[in-house]
């Protein structure tokens, strides 16, 4: 983790206001802005934080500095922590930094190779309106809030200890973003080591002059400038190449002037702006980049030519027409008084408008300037990859020697091939790291390997891993977390892809996985074979073991099959619990004592305190069988009943082999809760109602008037049940 405070060279162009707008942005990508947090305001939009801030900033006259401390917290690359830890991470630096109390807007971002934050700190206190700037903060207080919070947090340790000076790390900033070669670090790979060795001034003017470079004096110290222009303070190279450290070596200072007339040398290599070194060979491509930005220039140069000549031409058409009516005053109009007030109100039109046109021209300019905006190397790279050119984006990867994506990876073994198709792009790194957006879920590509950054789904699994099988092939390597490895798995099974991992254990848990899920949808498909029939003929273990039979007559027809429900035709012949006693058991009488569970499988039924229903005021007369269910006709209860039970034995039974089939019991009064119809049964000639109450189904004896009117409504319709069985629905009698 690297903590860095971007300062400001100028004080006129820090705006707060202008930075928050900034790391707001989302510039139309999925994978740019996270977490936004505002501190210490009385509001959590950052829009509103803004005018607050200035406002605070405001109160604060005496101040001459910049008022807004920018600072960006990088972590390394793989690297995601969480928003909670973020926010602490955050706060602990500001904490530290002296700025616990000053109103601030952090925001994380997700668009570059490392994920880091940006925070935007108001200097001046919110009460006090006094300013705060940390001493030395770069050297050690934040090198040392770091350090802490990376052990604390357990994040991988970066060095903080200061080691250039701040023109070495300017120059290689620049090189870094830009990707073109400094003069600082170009006389540092190529001659410092001759140019140190130079015994006098002449040998090193000779030295100098055979780099392409010349020392001359500036100020009180001493510049090397080279053939193209570019120049660079001697200090900043080497401490010895100083003027006074030079002086006390060789003598006082003799120009290259005074010598160049007998001791001409002919450059044998010069400095030039051109690319750092790569893997691969860039010239053609950095040709065709400068000559697009010279066109680039041409056409913006006109454009701005074109704009300037229409807006002097409309001022000057503005001047003309106030020309016009100031005549046409001192023609028309008598009177000091009356021509003094037509003139004012003439100039003041002709002011108005000349602003007018001028503010029209600033706007024009500048979209002239956004339409043919000069780019940076690497970012005209990166416009090109954007657009799918697969060179620049070679040239973008070929950059650094190593960089590899760390964390949850998606590999293969082989030389990759290009994929010919994948997800939206949503943006692309200046290490040439594509990263896709799928949903919630961001995977990076560098050629090598995919990263799930973060937003783990299923749905974005099962895209990754159908990129790494068109680039990779069928066999497959996951890096990362157990949880990730988990979650990578799941998604192969569910999608049911044709893929291996070279992981003994993944591959392993993949098979078992797949085994379970082709063995459930199997039985799902029997179940939906074989529902809504009824056999009269079976219940209770007759059901079970006809069932097992016919698993394993398809075991015996479908030999050398994958069938998964063959897997059930080898369980031992067994009966439900309760069911079947043991065989010294049978066909004898037990005492009570004997029996270690007694389960009444057709217990009756009481109707409770609690059973009763809440709206007293709507019931009519209490029945005088209030203690019994309620009887449809003189005997017709215990036939119902016991078709019930033959129902509910035959579903319990199949259940036991099924996954889908809900609990069937007998119906029982209650009121708390919706009942829904669930459909109509005839078992043994008896007409059975279905319905359905939470997670149960409840199966209620109606008679034929009943069963009639049933047939009227839909299955899920609610409906009520009185005491005495009546099923009402929708107001109507049922």
């Amino acid at each position: 983790m690297i903590a860095k405070h971007v300062s400001m060279k100028s004080v006129k162009k820090s705006d707060f206001a202008s930075l928050v707008k900034y790391i707001t942005d989302e510039q139309s990508k999925n994978e740019r802005v996270g977490c936004v947090t505002v501190s210490n305001c009385q509001s959590d939009k950052s829009d509103v934080a803004i005018i607050e801030v200035l406002n605070t900033q405001a109160q604060n006259k005496r101040a001459t500095s910049d008022k807004t401390y920018h600072l960006i917290v990088s972590f390394r690359i793989g690297e995601q922590p969480d928003d909670a830890t973020l926010k602490a991470i955050e706060a602990r630096i500001c904490e530290g930094l002296g700025y616990s109390d000053h109103q601030r807007v952090s925001t994380v971002h997700y668009d570059t190779d490392n994920l880091h934050i940006h925070i935007a700190i108001n200097k001046i206190h919110p009460t006090r309106y006094t300013i705060h700037s940390p001493y030395n903060d770069y050297k050690y207080t934040l090198g040392q809030l770091c350090e802490k919070l990376e052990h604390e947090f357990g994040l991988e340790s970066d060095n903080h200890q200061v080691k250039k000076c701040w023109v070495d790390n300017r120059a290689a900033e620049m090189e870094s973003h830009a990707g073109i070669e400094s003069l600082l670090g170009w006389i540092k790979r190529e001659c410092l080591e001759q140019i140190m060795g130079a015994q006098s001034w002449t040998e090193l003017h000779q030295v100098m002059h055979g780099s392409g470079l010349e020392l001359r004096e500036r100020g009180n110290g001493l510049i090397v400038v080279a053939d193209n222009g570019t120049t660079v303070k001697a200090s900043s190279i080497d401490r010895d190449l100083s003027k006074g450290k030079l002086e006390s070596r060789l003598g006082a200072f003799v120009s290259s002037i005074e010598q160049s007339t007998k001791t001409a040398v002919k450059p044998v290599r010069q400095y030039e702006k051109q690319p750092i070194q790569s893997r691969i060979n860039t010239v053609e491509l950095y040709a065709k980049y400068q000559v697009e930005q010279k066109q680039i220039a041409v056409l913006r140069a006109a454009e701005w030519a074109k704009a300037r000549d229409q807006k002097n031409r409309q001022i000057e058409g503005i001047k003309q027409s106030g020309r016009l009516k100031r005549s046409a005053i001192k023609l028309m109009v008598d009177g000091g008084i009356s021509k003094k007030v037509l003139y004012a109100a003439t100039s003041k039109s002709i002011r108005d408008e000349i602003k007018q046109i001028n503010k029209r021209y600033v706007v024009g300019r500048q979209e002239i300037y956004e339409k043919y905006q000069s780019l940076a190397w690497v970012d005209w790279l990166r416009a090109k990859a954007i657009k799918g050119d697969v060179e620049s984006l070679g040239a973008l990867r070929a950059r650094y020697s190593s960089h590899g994506l760390k964390g949850n990876i998606v590999t293969g073994k082989g030389s990759p091939k290009s994929a010919q198709s994948h997800p939206e792009q949503d943006g692309i790194t200046k290490k040439g790291t594509i990263i896709y957006s799928v949903g919630s879920t961001a995977v990076r590509d560098d050629g090598d390997k995919l990263n799930v950054s973060r937003g783990a789904n299923q749905e974005g699994l099962q895209t990754v891993l159908r990129m790494a099988i068109e680039r990779y092939g069928e066999c497959i390597t996951v890096n990362g977390t157990a949880e990730f490895k988990n979650q990578i798995v799941q998604a192969a099974v569910a999608a049911q892809l044709a893929i291996t991992f070279d992981d003994v254990g993944l591959e392993v848990r993949r098979k078992d996985l797949l085994n379970h899920a082709l063995t459930k949808e199997s039985m799902n498909e029997y179940a939906r074979t074989n529902r809504g029939r009824t056999d009269s003929s079976r219940n209770g273990d007759i059901g079970f073991a006809t069932t097992r039979d016919n698993l394993r007559r398809s075991r015996s027809s479908d030999a050398g099959s994958t069938n998964p429900a063959s897997l059930f035709a080898s369980k031992p012949n067994l009966a439900r619990i309760g069911r079947r006693p043991p065989p010294q058991s049978q066909n004898r009488l037990r005492g009570l004592s004997e029996l270690g569970v007694v389960y009444i499988n057709n217990g009756s039924e009481v109707l409770l305190s609690s059973h009763v229903p809440g709206h007293l005021e709507q019931q009519g007369a209490k029945p005088d069988n209030g203690l019994r269910r309620g009887v449809f006709g003189p005997g017709s209860i215990t036939d119902g009943l016991l078709a019930a039970d033959k129902y509910i034995a035959e579903r319990q039974n199949k259940r036991l082999e099924l996954f889908d089939i809900p609990n069937y019991i007998r119906y029982s009064y209650c009121n708390d809760g919706a009942i829904a119809f669930a459909g109509l049964r005839q078992v043994d000639e008896k007409t059975l109602a279905l319905l359905k109450h939470g997670e149960n189904i409840m199966v209620l004896p109606i008679n034929e008037a009943t069963a009639r009117n049933l047939k009227r409504i839909a299955i899920g319709d609610e409906v009520t049940v009185s005491l005495n069985g009546s099923i009402k629905s929708k107001g109507r009698s049922r």
